[in-house]
């Protein structure tokens, strides 16, 4: 389950992309969820994915 809370979903992805995901796209594929919306559910709390560490920053 995805958590609803921007704060525990940052932690969450950056895991997720970390451990499990070479790429934003991987991560949205396995999660079914558009890559938009994880983008602007982050930016809520001024987070934005760095391609080149793979990580929301």
């Amino acid at each position: 389950m995805i958590p609803n809370d921007p704060i525990l979903l940052l932690s969450f992805v950056n895991t997720r992309l970390r451990d499990e995901c070479e790429s934003i796209d991987e991560l949205c594929a396995m999660l079914d969820m558009s890559r938009a919306d994880l983008e602007g559910r982050l930016a809520t709390i001024g987070y934005a994915y760095d391609k080149r560490i793979n990580q929301f920053i």
